[in-house]
């Protein structure tokens, strides 16, 4: 394990003004993401869409890290560079997902396991071979009735623990990611309670399996009310709150902090992430990894417009949550 490397880049991917584009939807996702904007999906269609995406002028001012699908890493741009070669070319670190996909866990079939830890480390070598420099591991955790179990914790746990421990051992940064999801009528109480005992499990896994705590980052939800539930709390609740779990939970060593945007709406999660890094001083960087919050409309623009106007709702999303990145966003810079 080359720790300096790890914390090197760690460091990188939450530079001030600096985030993550998570860019690493499946075949299947990212095809039904064209198909719901009116575009037929094909690979070619997949690759043009991104290489556009990634080729945005003056992107890297907000974008330090892309993490990209199996599939992404080995295409080309329409230059003919390499995907991960024209991203570490403009400054930008190349990320890739490794886990295989949430799967019914056994004994608990409403609950998901994360699984692909067969075979990881051999993937992990070949993708550090390609460029890659950082990974991501998803989990996913539903509240419900009776849910999640203490199966469902301790195995996502013990499964992100090994995949950061593998990844680091090859040299990439791995991306933690447990999230605890929107859907369900649960209150933000009850969110807080449940991503507090996954983060708690989370890091005593990485403890036991030594992982380099300064040498990975964390992709946790934010403390919000389930979709279905009446009672939803307000942005600098959403913000206090989340502030207060990760600082009982997240060792203070850890470089960063990249939030998910999970099923927020975009000027949410960037309003969120706003008021979180005008608060207080906290012991880690507090960026992003937003998939849907900086492409929404950007796909929506690849679909009816140009690939100009793809790139320029792209790059006003990255702005915003640059400028939240210092507690500069405000909606009227929306407009």
């Amino acid at each position: 394990m080359d720790k300096a490397l790890l914390e090197k880049n760690a460091n990188k991917l939450v530079a001030p003004g600096r985030g993550i584009l998570a860019a690493d939807e499946s075949t299947g996702t990212m095809s039904s993401r064209l198909k719901g904007v009116g575009v037929s999906p094909s690979e070619e269609a997949r690759r043009s869409y991104r290489a556009n995406l990634f080729s945005t002028p003056n992107c890297q001012s907000a974008v330090s890290g892309v993490i990209l699908f199996d599939e992404t890493i080995r295409q080309k741009m329409d230059d003919g560079a390499a995907v991960p070669d024209y991203l570490a070319e403009n400054d930008i670190l190349p990320g890739i997902k490794v886990d295989t996909g949430a799967k019914s866990l056994a004994n608990f079939s409403d609950e998901k396991v994360t699984e692909g830890l067969d075979g990881l480390q051999e993937r992990c070598a070949e993708y550090f071979a390609m460029g890659a420099r950082f990974a991501k591991w998803r989990a996913v955790i539903a509240i419900g009735d009776g849910m999640p179990s203490q199966a469902c914790i301790s195995v996502n746990a013990h499964a992100l623990a090994r995949y950061a421990a593998i990844c680091q051992e090859q040299g990439l940064v791995p991306i933690i990611e447990p999230e605890v999801l929107m859907d369900g009528a649960h209150d933000a109480a009850r969110c807080y309670e449940v991503t507090a005992e996954i983060l708690s499990a989370t890091f005593s896994a990485c403890e036991v399996q030594g992982v380099h705590i300064p040498g990975a980052l964390l992709k946790p939800n934010m403390i919000i009310a389930g979709k279905a539930c009446t009672q939803q709390i307000s942005r600098e609740e959403v913000a206090q709150l989340t502030l207060k779990c990760l600082g009982e939970n997240v060792p203070s060593n850890l470089p960063g902090i990249v939030f998910l945007s999970g099923g927020q709406s975009d000027e949410d999660a960037t309003a969120h992430l706003n008021i979180m890094n005008s608060i207080d001083s906290v012991p880690w960087e507090l960026s992003y990894s937003y998939g849907r919050a900086l492409q929404a409309a950007a796909l929506q623009a690849w679909a009816t417009g140009t690939p100009e106007d793809s790139q320029k709702a792209f790059s006003h999303r990255a702005q915003m949550n640059s400028l939240a990145r210092y507690g500069n966003w405000s909606e009227t810079l929306e407009s």
